[in-house]
Order: structure tokens, then sequence, then C-alpha cells
């Protein structure tokens, strides 16, 4: 029974092993078009504060 243990512990540690690198190197295209167009917000109300903040100093 100790030599069923020793062999389960490895093959369940390769079994965790393939379903994490499974998760991943999954697809987040979806994910990036959404942090892309925050990007983009961002820059834009960085390049408002800049141009209006000339006369505050």
């Amino acid at each position: 029974m100790a030599a069923l243990a020793w062999l389960l512990i490895p093959v369940g540690a390769a079994v965790l092993a393939a379903l994490w690198g499974s998760w991943a190197a999954r697809n987040r295209k979806a994910g990036d078009v959404a942090e892309l167009a925050g990007y983009a917000k961002f820059r834009e109300a960085m390049e408002r504060t800049e141009s209006g903040s000339g006369s505050a100093r």
C-alpha cells in the first residue's frame, strides 16, 4: 500500500501541473481589448491635465 501512495503522489502532481499549465496558457484576447481601451482613456485624461495645469504653478 505504501508503494501505491508513493506512486500516486507524483501522478497527482503531474495532473495538477497539467491543469495549471492549461489554465495559465488560456486565451486572454478578450481582456486585452478592455485593457487597451482603459489605457487610451488614461492617456487622454493625462493629456488633458497636462494642458490645463500650466497656469496652476
